[in-house]
């Protein structure tokens, strides 16, 4: 079954527009350069003192807990 738009413009399940964007934005963060930095920030975060606070948010998110911290 394929995602039709409605009158107002909300797309059901499978956003077309919604992939289109996130695709665009990603091809361009790696065509400019950004993934080496980007991986750089992320193990320096994994080796300071918030990396037990990042590892408790994955925990969460792959276990599909939505809530946000307090």
């Amino acid at each position: 079954m394929t995602s039709q738009k409605t009158k107002n413009g909300i797309e059901g399940e499978g956003s077309y527009s919604g992939t289109k964007a996130y695709n665009d934005s990603t091809a361009k963060f790696i065509k400019d350069g950004k993934v080496d930095k980007a991986a750089q920030e992320a193990k320096r975060a994994l080796d300071s003192k918030e990396a037990a606070e990042l590892e408790a948010a994955e925990t969460k998110g792959k276990a599909g807990d939505t809530s946000r911290p307090k």
